[in-house]
């Protein structure tokens, strides 16, 4: 009888675990979603609730890093238990980055307020948001099947969001070339194009992580990249 409740209560365990993840990708998705439409729209408001909901994150990787030790010191898992344990402490602080990123793109809210977003740069800062949210929104969906394969798959689609970014860099070097009062906006444009790119980065982060606790392997090769920003300008 004893056993089956040291049972019941290490599943409990593993159920919390889960179940803060998912929570966390959640809010880690709406952040960043409305962080984008504040800067798109300028609506301070929205961007000042990104910011505040940036503590909630930062609780939950905490509650979910604490949770795991006990865990791991209580019930003293092995092979697979301890790879969906560790795993959780990886997948929620790569979560909790992207939840900075929408705070850090939140911030740029009011510098850019003034002079707007140019609609054509707009549709492209959203573009790319989409790219990188509908990764980040699939890889959680994986996090529940555990599907090595899916995990995979995803891994190879980071070069997408790499050269959806670079053709926005590309497109604002040219605003800000265009006309110099263009250079103080774009360049938070560019900060705020970066930090959505890296969400991309922390969605394959946890593809890799999934498909390392579902296997206990790494996955082979080096992921794709498609980022070619840094070398804009370099041999023109």
């Amino acid at each position: 009888m004893a056993s089956t409740h040291i049972f019941s209560a290490y599943d409990d365990d593993l159920k919390f675990l889960s179940r803060r993840i998912s929570e966390m990708g959640g809010m880690a998705e709406q952040m960043v979603s409305d962080a984008v439409r504040a800067l798109v729209s300028g609506d301070a408001g929205l961007a000042q609730k990104v910011i505040s909901d940036d503590v909630i994150m930062d609780n939950s990787e905490r509650e979910i890093g604490e949770k795991a030790i006990v865990t791991i010191a209580r019930r003293q898992p092995m092979a697979s238990d301890l790879r969906e344990i560790m795993g959780s402490i990886r997948i929620a602080a790569d979560l909790e980055r992207v939840g900075d990123l929408g705070k850090n793109t939140a911030k740029r809210v009011i510098a850019v307020q003034a002079a707007g977003v140019p609609r054509k740069l707009a549709r492209g800062l959203e573009h790319l948001s989409e790219l990188a949210l509908l990764q980040l929104k699939e890889v959680l969906d994986v996090y529940t099947s555990r599907s090595p394969e899916k995990a995979e798959a995803i891994r190879q689609r980071d070069e997408e969001i790499d050269a959806m970014y670079t053709s926005l860099f590309r497109e604002m070097l040219t605003y800000m070339m265009e006309d110099p009062r263009n250079i103080t906006s774009c360049t938070h444009l560019l900060f705020c194009a970066k930090n959505i790119e890296r969400i991309g980065d922390h969605a394959t982060n946890i593809a890799e992580t999934i498909y390392y606790m579902a296997t206990g392997s790494q996955p082979e090769g080096d992921r794709p990249k498609d980022d070619s920003a840094n070398t804009v300008g370099a041999s023109e």
